[in-house]
């Protein structure tokens, strides 16, 4: 059985007690109680099921910690037995004695079926979780013995590798030890023979270099006489560009100021018309009939510059206020300050 199947058993045996704690709880707190208020002055009768509640909670205490002390392993002592058969006593007492006093027999067995079966599956259950408590210590122990042997297998197969791998580490070193005493003495024949080659390179390239030296100081001084002559070419044509380009230069800032200077005169030309145009349409007074829709933009918009209310400029050209309030609205989000030619 693994330790799945054990859950499960003690999930049951759980369940199955404390369903059949709180059947007989129920059951005695309805059986007592009317013995209780038949026992009890009038005015005291709502104290009637305090009794069996009592009782029964002291029984819902044993069950739950005998079945955690089980669980455990441990032993709570004399008193929780005591207290078991005690309050198991007291339930099957209270639960019978109302038929014990009107000398009904069949009634005296019927209600303590309750309490006896309450008074067993206490003790029963006891058993059975001392019971599963030692079956799963013995199956942790036996699990962690075969653990333990795993273990003690796993080391036995580390060390039998390990020495192995320093058997295999040894062999591979005195091997790699041979090879580079061979490679060291291969490699001093071969520095002696590549120095031999060298110094008879080296009278070579002395030869060959002394000879190259002499070319290249006469390459070296044509080529000397070669850029002095380009840069005198040179430094003549930068003269001549930096001349041109000077001129240039003088030549479009003349034609900017001619542009800049035709501009402002065109601009104030402009303006000054603007001036006009808007002062004669503001002198013109309220218009007797509605001026034309591009007639009436333009007085409007030449009211606007000049800060005339919205009033004022629906007299100005004969249409609506709201009209012109719409237009001073469209004046205002595309330019604040629109000159008479922009808003016609």
């Amino acid at each position: 059985m693994n330790a799945v199947q054990i859950r499960s058993a003690e999930q049951a045996l759980s369940f199955g007690t404390w369903l059949i704690v709180c059947g007989a709880m129920l059951y005695s707190v309805l059986t007592v109680t009317p013995l209780m208020r038949a026992h009890t002055p009038d005015a005291w009768d709502w104290t009637a099921p305090i009794l069996p509640i009592v009782v029964d909670a002291a029984v819902v205490i044993v069950v739950r910690l005998d079945s955690v002390l089980a669980r455990l392993g441990g032993e709570g002592g004399r008193w929780p037995v005591v207290l078991r058969w005690m309050t198991g006593i007291m339930t099957l007492a209270l639960n019978t004695a109302d038929s014990a006093l009107k000398k009904d027999l069949v009634g005296v067995a019927v209600h303590a079926v309750a309490p006896l079966l309450l008074i067993v599956t206490a003790e029963t259950g006891l058993a059975y979780r001392r019971a599963i408590t030692a079956a799963v210590a013995g199956l942790e122990e036996r699990e962690r013995a075969e653990r333990r042997r795993r273990e003690q297998e796993a080391r036995q197969h580390a060390q039998e590798a390990e020495q192995a791998a320093r058997q295999r580490a040894d062999e591979e070193e005195w091997r790699a030890r041979e090879k580079r005493e061979f490679d060291a003495k291969l490699a001093r024949e071969q520095r002696e023979h590549e120095a031999l080659l060298a110094r008879e390179q080296a009278e070579r390239e002395e030869r060959k270099e002394k000879a190259e030296l002499e070319r290249i100081a006469s390459a070296e001084r044509a080529e000397r006489e070669a850029r002095e002559r380009a840069e005198r070419e040179r430094e003549q044509q930068r003269q001549a560009r930096e001349r041109r380009e000077r001129e240039a230069v003088e030549k479009a800032e003349r034609e900017r100021r001619e542009a800049t200077e035709k501009a402002a005169r065109e601009q104030r030309e402009r303006q000054e018309w603007a001036e006009r145009e808007r002062a004669a349409l503001l002198a013109a007074g309220p218009a007797e009939e509605k001026q034309g829709e591009e007639q009436a933009r333009k007085t409007v918009a030449a009211a606007f510059a000049a800060g005339v209310p919205v009033r004022q400029a629906a007299e100005l050209c004969g249409w609506s206020v709201g009209w012109v309030s719409t237009r001073y609205q469209e004046l205002r989000d595309t330019n604040p300050g629109p000159t008479l030619e922009e808003a016609a």
